[in-house]
Protein backbone atom coordinates (compact mmCIF):
# COMPACT_ATOMS: atom_id res chain seq x y z
CA UNK A 1 0.00 0.00 0.00
CA UNK A 2 1.07 3.38 -0.98
CA UNK A 3 0.55 6.55 1.58
CA UNK A 4 0.44 9.78 0.64
CA UNK A 5 0.06 13.02 2.21
CA UNK A 6 -3.55 14.94 2.87
CA UNK A 7 -2.66 17.91 0.56
CA UNK A 8 0.15 20.06 2.46
CA UNK A 9 -0.91 18.15 5.57
CA UNK A 10 2.03 15.81 7.65
CA UNK A 11 -0.40 13.52 7.86
CA UNK A 12 -0.46 10.47 5.78
CA UNK A 13 -3.18 8.62 4.24
CA UNK A 14 -3.82 5.20 2.18
CA UNK A 15 -4.12 5.56 -1.33
CA UNK A 16 -7.34 3.37 -1.01
CA UNK A 17 -9.85 4.42 0.96
CA UNK A 18 -13.27 2.70 2.97
CA UNK A 19 -16.09 4.73 2.52
CA UNK A 20 -19.31 3.68 4.22
CA UNK A 21 -21.79 5.59 1.40
CA UNK A 22 -25.14 3.35 0.70
CA UNK A 23 -23.06 0.31 2.30
CA UNK A 24 -22.42 0.65 5.87
CA UNK A 25 -25.45 0.58 8.30
CA UNK A 26 -27.97 0.14 5.30
CA UNK A 27 -27.93 -2.92 2.64
CA UNK A 28 -24.80 -4.28 4.40
CA UNK A 29 -24.87 -7.33 7.18
CA UNK A 30 -23.45 -5.47 10.21
CA UNK A 31 -21.43 -8.26 10.41
CA UNK A 32 -19.91 -8.34 6.76
CA UNK A 33 -19.31 -4.77 6.84
CA UNK A 34 -17.02 -5.04 10.16
CA UNK A 35 -15.31 -8.06 8.03
CA UNK A 36 -14.95 -5.75 5.39
CA UNK A 37 -13.27 -3.08 7.50
CA UNK A 38 -10.82 -5.55 8.93
CA UNK A 39 -9.65 -6.92 5.92
CA UNK A 40 -9.11 -3.48 4.00
CA UNK A 41 -6.97 -2.26 7.46
CA UNK A 42 -5.44 -6.03 7.50
CA UNK A 43 -4.27 -4.79 3.85
CA UNK A 44 -3.02 -1.78 4.62
CA UNK A 45 -5.80 0.49 4.19
CA UNK A 46 -5.79 3.19 7.27
CA UNK A 47 -7.59 5.72 6.05
CA UNK A 48 -11.86 5.06 6.73
CA UNK A 49 -14.41 7.75 5.92
CA UNK A 50 -18.03 8.19 6.62
CA UNK A 51 -20.42 10.62 7.11
CA UNK A 52 -23.57 11.20 9.98
CA UNK A 53 -26.14 11.42 7.70
CA UNK A 54 -25.61 8.05 6.47
CA UNK A 55 -28.66 6.14 7.26
CA UNK A 56 -28.90 8.67 10.27
CA UNK A 57 -25.82 8.05 12.24
CA UNK A 58 -25.80 4.16 11.83
CA UNK A 59 -22.66 4.03 9.43
CA UNK A 60 -20.63 5.59 11.98
CA UNK A 61 -21.65 3.18 14.75
CA UNK A 62 -20.62 0.37 12.50
CA UNK A 63 -17.50 1.65 11.48
CA UNK A 64 -16.87 2.83 14.96
CA UNK A 65 -17.55 -0.42 16.07
CA UNK A 66 -15.38 -2.10 13.16
CA UNK A 67 -12.02 -0.05 14.31
CA UNK A 68 -12.47 -0.33 18.09
CA UNK A 69 -10.47 -3.37 17.65
CA UNK A 70 -7.35 -1.30 16.75
CA UNK A 71 -5.14 0.95 18.41
CA UNK A 72 -6.61 4.57 17.72
CA UNK A 73 -3.22 5.85 16.69
CA UNK A 74 -3.10 3.79 13.53
CA UNK A 75 -5.79 4.65 11.36
CA UNK A 76 -7.21 8.20 9.82
CA UNK A 77 -11.40 8.37 10.23
CA UNK A 78 -13.20 11.17 8.69
CA UNK A 79 -16.68 11.79 8.96
CA UNK A 80 -18.68 14.79 7.37
CA UNK A 81 -21.67 17.36 8.61
CA UNK A 82 -24.50 19.15 6.57
CA UNK A 83 -27.39 17.01 5.90
CA UNK A 84 -30.50 17.31 7.95
CA UNK A 85 -30.38 14.46 11.32
CA UNK A 86 -33.79 15.86 12.45
CA UNK A 87 -37.28 17.91 11.71
CA UNK A 88 -36.09 21.06 13.12
CA UNK A 89 -34.55 24.43 11.38
CA UNK A 90 -31.11 24.20 13.17
CA UNK A 91 -30.68 20.29 12.11
CA UNK A 92 -29.06 20.83 8.87
CA UNK A 93 -26.63 23.12 7.33
CA UNK A 94 -23.48 24.32 8.40
CA UNK A 95 -24.00 27.08 11.16
CA UNK A 96 -21.89 26.91 14.00
CA UNK A 97 -24.96 25.07 16.24
CA UNK A 98 -25.25 22.33 13.82
CA UNK A 99 -21.61 21.97 13.34
CA UNK A 100 -20.96 21.80 16.92
CA UNK A 101 -23.26 19.43 18.12
CA UNK A 102 -23.03 17.33 14.91
CA UNK A 103 -19.38 16.43 15.86
CA UNK A 104 -20.17 15.89 19.45
CA UNK A 105 -22.99 13.20 18.22
CA UNK A 106 -20.65 11.66 15.79
CA UNK A 107 -17.66 11.33 18.01
CA UNK A 108 -20.13 9.57 20.83
CA UNK A 109 -21.69 7.22 17.65
CA UNK A 110 -17.90 6.43 16.43
CA UNK A 111 -17.13 5.94 20.51
CA UNK A 112 -13.68 7.84 20.09
CA UNK A 113 -12.39 10.77 21.49
CA UNK A 114 -10.99 12.70 18.54
CA UNK A 115 -12.26 12.49 14.53
CA UNK A 116 -8.70 13.06 12.30
CA UNK A 117 -10.57 14.40 9.40
CA UNK A 118 -14.48 16.31 9.81
CA UNK A 119 -15.76 17.83 6.52
CA UNK A 120 -18.42 19.76 5.49
CA UNK A 121 -20.31 17.56 3.45
CA UNK A 122 -21.62 20.42 0.97
CA UNK A 123 -21.77 23.99 0.81
CA UNK A 124 -24.41 26.00 3.00
CA UNK A 125 -25.02 29.44 1.00
CA UNK A 126 -27.14 30.31 3.74
CA UNK A 127 -23.87 30.38 6.78
CA UNK A 128 -21.24 32.83 6.26
CA UNK A 129 -17.68 31.25 5.39
CA UNK A 130 -16.32 32.81 8.28
CA UNK A 131 -18.92 31.43 11.08
CA UNK A 132 -18.35 28.10 9.38
CA UNK A 133 -14.63 27.86 9.61
CA UNK A 134 -14.36 29.98 13.71
CA UNK A 135 -16.21 26.54 14.29
CA UNK A 136 -14.05 24.06 12.64
CA UNK A 137 -10.72 25.90 13.58
CA UNK A 138 -12.84 26.21 17.65
CA UNK A 139 -13.47 22.66 17.40
CA UNK A 140 -9.58 21.78 16.08
CA UNK A 141 -8.22 24.01 19.16
CA UNK A 142 -10.64 21.85 21.53
CA UNK A 143 -9.07 18.55 19.87
CA UNK A 144 -12.02 16.85 18.89
CA UNK A 145 -10.87 17.35 15.46
CA UNK A 146 -7.43 17.24 13.83
CA UNK A 147 -8.41 18.90 10.20
CA UNK A 148 -10.95 19.90 8.15
CA UNK A 149 -12.32 19.36 5.30
CA UNK A 150 -15.02 20.07 2.32
CA UNK A 151 -16.90 17.79 -0.11
CA UNK A 152 -18.13 18.65 -3.10
CA UNK A 153 -17.45 22.49 -3.16
CA UNK A 154 -16.61 24.71 -5.80
CA UNK A 155 -13.56 26.21 -6.77
CA UNK A 156 -15.26 29.62 -6.18
CA UNK A 157 -16.31 28.40 -2.35
CA UNK A 158 -12.76 26.62 -2.24
CA UNK A 159 -11.17 29.77 -2.52
CA UNK A 160 -13.36 31.99 -0.62
CA UNK A 161 -12.24 29.03 2.29
CA UNK A 162 -8.50 29.64 1.53
CA UNK A 163 -8.33 33.78 1.63
CA UNK A 164 -10.76 33.79 4.25
CA UNK A 165 -9.09 31.48 6.66
CA UNK A 166 -6.03 33.18 5.97
CA UNK A 167 -7.12 36.60 6.48
CA UNK A 168 -8.89 35.63 9.82
CA UNK A 169 -5.91 33.49 10.59
CA UNK A 170 -7.94 30.10 10.90
CA UNK A 171 -7.02 26.69 10.39
CA UNK A 172 -6.89 25.91 6.76
CA UNK A 173 -9.08 22.93 5.29
CA UNK A 174 -6.80 20.32 3.70
CA UNK A 175 -8.81 18.15 1.33
CA UNK A 176 -11.90 18.17 -0.76
CA UNK A 177 -14.43 14.84 -1.69
CA UNK A 178 -15.30 15.18 -5.08
CA UNK A 179 -17.17 12.62 -7.13
CA UNK A 180 -14.32 12.13 -9.37
CA UNK A 181 -13.55 9.15 -12.18
CA UNK A 182 -12.72 8.52 -15.47
CA UNK A 183 -16.07 9.08 -17.01
CA UNK A 184 -16.63 12.37 -15.20
CA UNK A 185 -13.24 14.85 -14.76
CA UNK A 186 -15.30 18.07 -14.20
CA UNK A 187 -12.81 18.72 -11.43
CA UNK A 188 -9.81 18.85 -13.65
CA UNK A 189 -10.28 22.35 -14.95
CA UNK A 190 -10.41 24.92 -11.79
CA UNK A 191 -10.69 22.91 -8.66
CA UNK A 192 -7.39 20.71 -9.36
CA UNK A 193 -5.42 23.60 -10.08
CA UNK A 194 -6.67 25.96 -7.40
CA UNK A 195 -6.05 22.93 -5.11
CA UNK A 196 -2.75 22.12 -6.32
CA UNK A 197 -1.85 25.79 -5.28
CA UNK A 198 -3.27 25.82 -2.04
CA UNK A 199 -1.96 22.64 -0.96
CA UNK A 200 -5.17 20.94 -0.65
CA UNK A 201 -5.38 17.44 -1.56
CA UNK A 202 -8.24 15.49 -3.68
CA UNK A 203 -10.09 12.51 -1.46
CA UNK A 204 -11.81 11.35 -4.37
CA UNK A 205 -15.34 9.29 -4.31
CA UNK A 206 -17.48 7.34 -6.74
CA UNK A 207 -14.42 5.85 -8.37
CA UNK A 208 -15.72 3.08 -10.10
CA UNK A 209 -19.04 5.54 -11.26
CA UNK A 210 -21.51 3.61 -9.29
CA UNK A 211 -20.48 0.68 -10.30
CA UNK A 212 -20.80 1.65 -14.34
CA UNK A 213 -16.55 1.01 -14.28
CA UNK A 214 -16.89 -2.85 -13.37
CA UNK A 215 -18.12 -3.40 -16.40
CA UNK A 216 -21.22 -5.01 -15.09
CA UNK A 217 -23.70 -3.12 -17.07
CA UNK A 218 -23.57 -4.42 -20.62
CA UNK A 219 -25.59 -2.07 -24.01
CA UNK A 220 -28.28 -2.80 -24.89
CA UNK A 221 -29.28 -4.68 -21.69
CA UNK A 222 -31.49 -4.04 -18.71
CA UNK A 223 -29.55 -3.49 -15.42
CA UNK A 224 -29.73 -6.78 -13.47
CA UNK A 225 -32.09 -6.34 -10.04
CA UNK A 226 -30.12 -6.33 -7.77
CA UNK A 227 -27.89 -3.73 -8.96
CA UNK A 228 -27.36 -0.44 -7.91
CA UNK A 229 -28.86 0.67 -11.95
CA UNK A 230 -32.16 -1.10 -11.04
CA UNK A 231 -32.89 0.67 -7.69
CA UNK A 232 -35.24 3.48 -8.73
CA UNK A 233 -34.67 5.24 -5.35
CA UNK A 234 -30.47 5.72 -5.47
CA UNK A 235 -29.98 5.46 -9.40
CA UNK A 236 -30.84 8.90 -10.11
CA UNK A 237 -27.54 10.60 -10.16
CA UNK A 238 -25.95 7.85 -12.42
CA UNK A 239 -27.63 9.77 -15.94
CA UNK A 240 -25.58 9.41 -18.92
CA UNK A 241 -23.41 6.86 -17.27
CA UNK A 242 -26.32 4.51 -18.09
CA UNK A 243 -25.75 5.00 -21.95
CA UNK A 244 -25.41 2.86 -24.37
CA UNK A 245 -22.31 4.58 -25.93
CA UNK A 246 -20.97 5.31 -22.28
CA UNK A 247 -21.42 1.28 -21.64
CA UNK A 248 -19.69 0.27 -25.36
CA UNK A 249 -16.85 2.23 -24.36
CA UNK A 250 -16.46 0.58 -20.36
CA UNK A 251 -16.76 -2.89 -22.87
CA UNK A 252 -13.14 -1.80 -24.76
CA UNK A 253 -11.37 -0.54 -21.47
CA UNK A 254 -12.18 -3.97 -19.97
CA UNK A 255 -10.27 -5.57 -22.78
CA UNK A 256 -7.65 -3.32 -22.44
CA UNK A 257 -7.63 -4.07 -18.46
CA UNK A 258 -7.25 -7.87 -19.79
CA UNK A 259 -4.38 -7.49 -21.85
CA UNK A 260 -2.76 -5.79 -18.49
CA UNK A 261 -3.93 -9.38 -16.46
CA UNK A 262 -6.61 -7.19 -14.10
CA UNK A 263 -10.41 -5.88 -14.34
CA UNK A 264 -11.71 -3.18 -15.37
CA UNK A 265 -12.09 -1.77 -11.75
CA UNK A 266 -8.83 -2.03 -11.40
CA UNK A 267 -7.99 -0.27 -14.10
CA UNK A 268 -10.13 2.38 -13.14
CA UNK A 269 -8.63 2.95 -10.02
CA UNK A 270 -5.04 2.55 -10.90
CA UNK A 271 -6.10 5.91 -13.80
CA UNK A 272 -7.34 7.63 -10.56
CA UNK A 273 -4.05 6.97 -8.73
CA UNK A 274 -1.91 8.42 -11.18
CA UNK A 275 -3.76 12.00 -11.55
CA UNK A 276 -2.71 15.35 -10.18
CA UNK A 277 -3.59 16.45 -6.72
CA UNK A 278 -5.02 12.86 -5.73
CA UNK A 279 -4.58 11.84 -2.06
CA UNK A 280 -6.64 8.91 -2.06
CA UNK A 281 -9.69 7.06 -3.56
CA UNK A 282 -12.84 5.94 -1.67
CA UNK A 283 -14.14 2.27 -2.60
CA UNK A 284 -16.97 1.10 -1.25
CA UNK A 285 -17.42 -3.10 -0.30
CA UNK A 286 -20.46 -5.48 0.38
CA UNK A 287 -17.52 -8.51 0.94
CA UNK A 288 -14.38 -8.61 1.98
CA UNK A 289 -13.14 -10.17 -1.77
CA UNK A 290 -14.25 -6.84 -3.31
CA UNK A 291 -11.62 -4.84 -0.55
CA UNK A 292 -8.92 -7.41 -1.77
CA UNK A 293 -9.69 -6.60 -5.77
CA UNK A 294 -10.10 -2.90 -5.06
CA UNK A 295 -7.05 -2.49 -3.17
CA UNK A 296 -4.79 -4.73 -5.24
CA UNK A 297 -5.43 -1.48 -8.12
CA UNK A 298 -3.06 0.39 -5.65
CA UNK A 299 -0.45 -1.93 -7.50
CA UNK A 300 -1.06 -1.61 -10.71
CA UNK A 301 1.48 1.30 -12.77
CA UNK A 302 -0.12 2.20 -15.50
CA UNK A 303 2.18 3.44 -18.91
CA UNK A 304 1.94 6.86 -20.56
CA UNK A 305 0.66 4.34 -23.42
CA UNK A 306 -1.97 3.07 -21.16
CA UNK A 307 -3.01 6.71 -20.34
CA UNK A 308 -3.56 7.61 -24.12
CA UNK A 309 -5.53 4.68 -25.03
CA UNK A 310 -7.94 5.31 -22.21
CA UNK A 311 -8.75 8.85 -23.52
CA UNK A 312 -8.71 7.57 -26.75
CA UNK A 313 -11.81 5.05 -25.81
CA UNK A 314 -13.13 7.14 -23.79
CA UNK A 315 -13.44 10.33 -26.74
CA UNK A 316 -16.70 11.77 -26.42
CA UNK A 317 -17.92 10.15 -23.53
CA UNK A 318 -16.45 11.74 -20.79
CA UNK A 319 -17.81 15.13 -18.54
CA UNK A 320 -16.00 17.87 -17.84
Amino acid sequence: MEYRHLGRAGVKVSTISLGSWLTYGMSTDKQVAIDCIHRAYDLGVNFFDTANVYNRGEAEKVVGSALSAYSRDSYVLATKVYFPMGEGPNDRGLSRKHIIEQCNASLKRLGVDYIDLYQCHRYDPETPIDEVLRAFDDLIRQGKILYAGVSEWSAVNIADAVYTARELNLDKIVSNQPAYNLLHRRIEKDIIPLCEREGIGQIVFSPLAQGVLTGKYKPGQQPAADTRAANAEINGFMGETLSDKTLSAVQELQKLAEEGGYKVSQLALAWILRQKNVSSAIIGASRPSQVEENVSAADIKLSDNDLERIDTILEGVVGY
